[in-house]
């Protein structure tokens, strides 16, 4: 397959969950060469890749459909709030950074630091 194929297929495979940009393919596929995991061939114009032996057994090594495990713990209306929640902290954020005092600024600073701290602690909490 050729990269946009590939970002095709990974869309259909995780039913929308995951479409990896071309910004993130080519790099990747690019050190996937560099590793010897992948060869690229020119065909028609367009770059092909094809898994080679070490590929294969990398591949073969992992899960049977890794892109099973992509998305579907959360849902897509989770995902959106988590995104308005992220603009609303955003918009703000850089209301106080452009607008406030040194002091605001600080807090504001500070806020984001205990909130980093907080999401990390309740991945630690036990099950």
């Amino acid at each position: 397959m050729h990269g946009y194929e590939m970002i095709t297929e990974i869309g259909e495979r995780t039913e929308g969950a995951w479409r990896p940009s071309p910004g993130s393919v080519y790099p990747t596929l690019q050190l996937l060469e560099e590793e010897g995991l992948i060869v690229a061939q020119e065909s028609s114009g367009k770059r092909l890749f094809e898994l080679t032996e070490a590929g294969r057994a990398e591949a073969e090594a992992g899960p049977a459909e890794p892109w099973m495990q992509t998305g579907r713990e959360v849902g897509w209306e989770a995902v959106q709030e988590v995104g308005q929640a992220l603009a609303s902290v955003d918009h703000a954020i850089r209301q106080v950074m452009g607008t406030g005092t040194e002091e605001q600024r600080a807090k504001g600073l500070a806020v984001l630091v205990e909130a980093r701290k907080k999401l990390y602690l309740i991945l630690a909490e036990e099950a």
